[in-house]
């Protein structure tokens, strides 16, 4: 019986890293959830596979975190080789892999830190400290502090950081603070007049990092306030840059303009050829340029690629103003021709349209590079004359063919030939 005990002591040995002795709890997927995930206190759990030379390597200094952390942080390991359903539940696709079980069970945090005794005691008291301070209410109070005149700037946290940041293809900038740090009091209304500048072009966050303390680690954060870039497109965890400009709303409005300018494209010059054209080009953007060229028989496919070559220059020098740019034949949308007093002077023709007001400028000048240029910049400084548009709303638009580019044929016209009229006339005689 002795003989038979032993084995399967050595059995369980054989597949478990850590001993029976050590501080290091052995999880198993009918212990997991009920220690885990269904108590109160805060765990980290190592996924491991006992072939693993890097969980190895791991071992004495986990064991010296969880000896470290005994009766303050729960430090459990899961051999996830055995348990392989255990390894799927949780994403692990390497080995070790140390998961944080704080606030939120359901969604545990990557730890990311070094691998060292002293390093995960720091993180999971941390997360301890956050915690508590959730359930006294100073998460809560931090962030108001931070956030009462901040109606733009979006709230981070560790929970949501990576679905808002991360996750999605915009641009953000990311202040992480303190919220008794006078640098950051002094920041607040700059960091939320440049968010309000900015709306609709860039994203601006605020996380306190002293109660959301995974990120603050993770980003290195060792003063305050700190401000990461992270750029348009797909990205991350390591996708930041840090902030390099000044600390004034301008400054941080032209520094992530300039960011922003050199990851997206000119916008495209579309032709208007139904309501979803218009709308899509116009609708969202703080300026739509609207221009109108001449019939395609008047200034044949030569001629009116040079004019949409000046537009397509204008849109790429002006593209950090995410404005709208569309164009329409002579003729083919009479009522959005009418609605900006388009035609008058002849075509091409060209207004700016403000679809949110609903006022109009129109160009008087030379179409042109310079006149245009010229126009548009005196609008960009809140110079020259504007309008209502008429109706107060977008015009209703024509759906029409797109042009193909190509020169159009002039209409054939109709042989009168009268020698049979002649012949008749002649037989009558």
């Amino acid at each position: 019986m002795k003989l038979l005990l032993a084995l399967m002591f050595l059995v369980k040995e054989a597949f478990s890293m850590y001993s029976s002795n050590s501080d290091v709890i052995d999880l198993k997927p009918n212990n997991f959830d009920s220690n885990v995930l269904h108590s109160d206190n805060v765990w980290i759990v190592e996924f491991y596979a006992p072939w693993c030379g890097h969980c190895q390597q791991l071992k004495p200094e986990y064991e010296k975190a969880a000896t470290a952390l005994k009766g303050i942080v729960k430090v459990g390991a899961a051999n996830a080789d055995e348990h392989k359903s255990l390894g799927a539940k949780y994403g692990i696709h390497g080995f070790p892999t140390i998961k944080i079980f704080g606030a939120n069970k359901n969604k545990p945090d990557d730890y990311n830190g070094e691998r060292t005794a002293a390093a995960i005691v720091d993180i999971a008291l941390n997360v301890a400290s956050q915690k508590a301070r959730a359930i006294l209410g100073g998460k809560k109070s931090g962030n108001e502090s931070k956030q009462k005149n901040s109606k733009d700037v979006i709230e981070l946290t560790d929970e949501n950081f990576d679905k808002l940041v991360l996750d999605s293809e915009d641009m953000w900038l990311v202040e992480f603070y303190a919220p008794w740090c006078g640098h950051c009091k002094n920041l607040a209304p700059v960091w939320s007049a440049a968010a309000t500048e900015l709306k609709g072009k860039v994203k601006l966050g605020a996380i306190d990092a002293t109660v959301n303390t995974i990120k603050a680690s993770h980003y290195g954060i060792r003063g305050y306030p700190t401000i990461k870039y992270f750029a348009p497109g797909k990205k991350n965890s390591d996708s930041v840059l840090e902030y390099d400009g000044g600390r004034t709303s301008s400054d941080i409005v032209n520094w992530a303009m300039d960011k922003l300018s050199e990851n997206i494209p000119a916008p495209e010059v579309i032709q208007v050829i139904n309501e979803h054209s218009l709308k899509e080009a116009c609708e969202d953007k703080p300026l739509c340029v609207v221009s109108v060229l001449p019939h395609i028989l008047d200034c044949q496919s030569a001629c009116r690629n040079a004019y949409l070559d000046v537009l397509k220059s204008l849109s790429e020098k002006y593209k950090k103003k995410v404005w709208g740019w569309v164009w329409s034949e002579a003729g083919a949308q009479p009522n959005l021709e009418e609605a900006l007093e388009i035609g008058g002077f002849g075509y091409p023709a060209l207004a700016a349209v403000n679809v949110k007001k609903m006022k109009y400028s129109l160009l008087k000048g030379s179409f042109s590079y310079d006149g245009i240029n010229e126009f548009l910049r005196d609008l960009s400084y809140g110079r020259g004359g504007t309008a209502p548009l008429k109706g107060a709303q977008l015009p209703k638009i024509y759906k029409t063919e797109p042009w193909d580019g190509k020169d159009a044929e002039p209409p054939q016209e109709e042989d009168n030939d009268l020698s049979d009229v002649v012949l008749d006339e002649k037989d009558e005689l």
